[in-house]
């Protein structure tokens, strides 16, 4: 399987998404914790980071159980 990865920004924090790596647990867009405002598997693109807050964002991607979502932020230019 050819490694993949994807990378959605709303300007401060980008996230980093590995097809490759996802167990498809679906914590990122179903349940209480969940942040369906950012994670949308039925659309494409499917993670739009304008959704809501860097700092929701953030939190809900620690959630990642398989490491397939992770993020960086963005340098101040």
């Amino acid at each position: 399987m050819k490694d993949i990865t994807k990378k959605y920004s709303n300007g401060e924090v980008t996230i980093v998404w590995k097809p490759s790596m996802c167990i498809h647990s679906t914590i990122c867009w179903r349940g209480e914790a969940a942040l369906p405002e950012v994670f949308k598997p039925r659309e494409k693109p499917w993670i739009v980071p304008e959704g809501a807050p860097t700092e929701k964002i953030i939190t809900q991607v620690q959630r990642c159980p398989s490491g397939a979502l992770s993020y960086f932020m963005n340098e101040d230019k």
